[in-house]
């Protein structure tokens, strides 16, 4: 097996884990947005795309400011300039 091949099933995995740990997140009650809407699952995966502009996806982890407690999950595009 070459070790380009080996790097993009690791990394495919790497992803699917991070989206796993997503759902599990919105299944305790956490909203996730990705460009401020709530979006159906199958287009989570936008979030690990480096676009042409060469922006990618950052991820804002906002809490509950009476409890402390984890309330929203936010990505937002980054330009990287």
């Amino acid at each position: 097996m070459k070790k380009e091949d080996a790097r993009e099933r690791e990394e495919s995995i790497k992803r699917n884990q991070y989206l796993e740990g997503l759902k599990k997140y919105r299944e305790q009650g956490i909203t996730i947005l990705i460009d401020g809407e709530e979006l159906p699952e199958e287009d989570w995966s936008k979030i690990f795309e480096v676009r042409e502009d060469d922006c990618f996806y950052m991820a804002d982890y906002i809490p509950d400011e009476k409890t402390g407690k984890l309330q929203e999950i936010r990505f937002d595009k980054i330009y990287n300039r």
